[in-house]
C-alpha cells in the first residue's frame, strides 16, 4: 500500500469527488490478493524450514533431547528462553538449560544474553520473517 500511496490517493479522491467506487474496490482488492500471496509464500516457507530443522535435530541431536514438541515450539516464536519449555513441561529448569545449550551446539539456535536472561534465537525464521 505504501508503494502505491499516490494512486490510492488518487482513487479515493474519486471516490469523495465523484462517488467512483468501482477503481477503488478493485485497487483494495487487488491488494489484498497481493498480500494474502505474499502471506501464503511466507507459511510456505516456514513450513519448509519447520521440515528442515526437525530432519536436522533428528540427526544432529542426542535422541534425549530431540522432541518434534521441541522443535515446534522454536518456531512459535524466533526466540526461545528456559521458560517457554518448562511452561509446556518439556523438561524442568536445568534440563530446558541444558537442551537449549545442545541446539545451540548443533547450529539450530543462536544465543543471547539479554539482562540476566539467556534468550536462544532461531536465527533462520528470524531471518526469513525480516525478509
Amino acid at each position: 500500500m505504501i508503494s502505491h500511496k499516490p494512486e490510492y490517493y488518487s482513487l479515493l479522491r474519486g471516490v469523495t469527488e465523484q462517488q467512483d467506487w468501482e477503481p477503488w474496490l478493485i485497487f483494495m482488492l487487488k491488494a489484498v490478493e497481493v498480500t494474502a500471496e505474499k502471506t501464503m509464500k511466507r507459511i510456505d516457507d516456514i513450513r519448509i524450514l519447520l521440515d528442515e530443522i526437525l530432519e536436522e535435530a533428528k540427526h544432529k541431536l542426542p535422541d534425549r533431547v530431540y522432541s518434534k514438541e521441541l522443535i515446534e515450539l522454536l518456531f512459535e516464536q524466533p526466540y526461545c528462553k528456559v521458560k517457554f519449555l518448562v511452561d509446556r513441561n518439556l523438561a524442568k529448569r536445568q534440563t530446558a538449560a541444558d537442551y537449549l545449550k545442545e541446539l545451540e551446539r548443533a547450529g539450530i539456535l543462536k544465543s543471547k544474553q539479554v539482562g540476566r536472561e539467556m534468550l536462544y534465537l532461531n536465527t533462520r525464521l528470524y531471518e526469513l520473517l525480516s525478509s
